[in-house]
């Protein structure tokens, strides 16, 4: 078996140099269309790459031969078919086996740029996997990936809930690892609340761990000129909400400690009464990794959790995680947050806002 490579401006170009190269009787394998030439990436032009074979030995057909060289012609036509047929899997594993990407030089970029900007690998794939399907318009295409990317994913990420919490329920748990800005996050919702929405605000604080978080607390309620609990076990947690049940909004503010503990989380669940007049926040900071967000996420699997939200996004070169992280678990964000500044640097979520800031870390990463 022959099996030689061509490539030309058009498809007849490409056959007439196979027919040349090989004969009328060559079989073609593969054909895709290739970018050729260019300088650093630009003026690159399309042309048709074909894989074609033939079996040198093959006999005329019209020679007259014995039935029984009939015979065993007819079988070696059936075995040259079987020969093509395995050389196309062998084709396909030895793509697989040693990485070779299958896309396009273009889509292939947009997927290592996504993975940069950790877009979990498998999201990444699909995405590539929708351009795949339209490379054979690639010429048509040219200039036009990026905005065609965006839409990819601003489409996975559209049934999700993005933005601010409707404020319907009186009780705001915010819950997650120590560092991530929980106490600071909480003061700028409650200042939200209080400054534009012209809500009776109160705060509830868990983090006993941790004088420090709640003279951060203190000086927030002074500030804004509400009220404050301190809740040491569940029986001051149930007396301060039975305290503050006549303001319109009551925002708890949890430990962090280590997410790896479980012991933590079940303590947490046993410390707070998660009700129907509650909701609870998953609070994440962009300067995680997405594996550890995962392994958060995981283990407070036993809180029902109503959105996340992102933090620290000032500190982190790559939000692609945050994209991931609501994708793959299913669940909107309400806020990403930027700042130390109370009540500013914090903004609602949005599909537009999130997906702009991966395509814009995929452009000048």
């Amino acid at each position: 078996m022959k099996v030689k490579k061509f490539q030309a401006g058009t498809m007849p170009e490409v056959m007439e140099k196979v027919k040349q190269g090989l004969g009328t009787d060559a079989v073609i394998l593969n054909s895709k269309p290739i970018q050729t030439g260019g300088v650093l990436g630009f003026f690159k032009k399309t042309e048709v790459e074909v894989i074609a074979a033939i079996d040198p030995v093959s006999r005329p057909v019209a020679k007259k031969v014995p039935k029984g060289e009939v015979m065993a012609s007819s079988l070696k036509e059936e075995s040259n078919d079987e020969v093509l047929k395995e050389l196309k899997s062998l084709k396909v594993m030895l793509q697989e086996q040693t990485n070779q990407s299958v896309y396009s030089e273009t889509i292939d970029k947009i997927y290592q740029l996504l993975i940069e900007q950790e877009i979990e690998p498998g999201l990444a794939r699909t995405v590539t996997d929708q351009l795949l399907d339209v490379s054979e318009e690639e010429e048509k295409l040219d200039g036009q990936w990026e905005a065609l990317t965006n839409e990819i994913l601003k489409q996975k990420i559209s049934h999700l809930s993005f933005g601010p919490p409707s404020f319907k329920k009186k009780f705001i748990h915010l819950v997650g690892p120590t560092g991530v800005g929980k106490t600071t996050t909480v003061a700028k919702m409650a200042a939200d609340a209080v400054l534009d929405r012209k809500l009776s605000v109160a705060f509830i604080t868990t983090d006993t761990y941790r004088i420090a978080a709640i003279d951060q607390l203190k000086t927030y309620a002074k500030i804004l000129d509400v009220p404050l609990e301190v809740a040491y076990n569940l029986d001051d947690y149930m007396q301060a909400r039975e305290k503050l049940n006549d303001y319109d909004l009551v925002f708890i503010d949890t430990a962090g400690r280590n997410f790896r503990d479980e012991q933590y989380v079940r303590e947490l669940n046993q410390l707070i009464h998660f009700s129907e007049d509650s909701e609870t926040y998953l609070v994440l900071s962009l300067t995680s990794k997405y594996r550890d967000m995962t392994e958060i996420y995981e283990q407070f699997t036993e809180i029902p959790i109503e959105k996340l939200i992102f933090t620290k996004k000032d500190e982190a070169s790559r939000v692609g995680s945050a994209v991931s992280m609501a994708l793959n678990h299913d669940i909107g964000i309400a806020y990403v947050t930027h700042g130390q500044n109370v009540p500013d640097d914090i903004k609602p979520a949005s599909r537009e806002a999130l997906i702009h800031s991966v395509m814009e870390g995929t452009i000048h990463g």
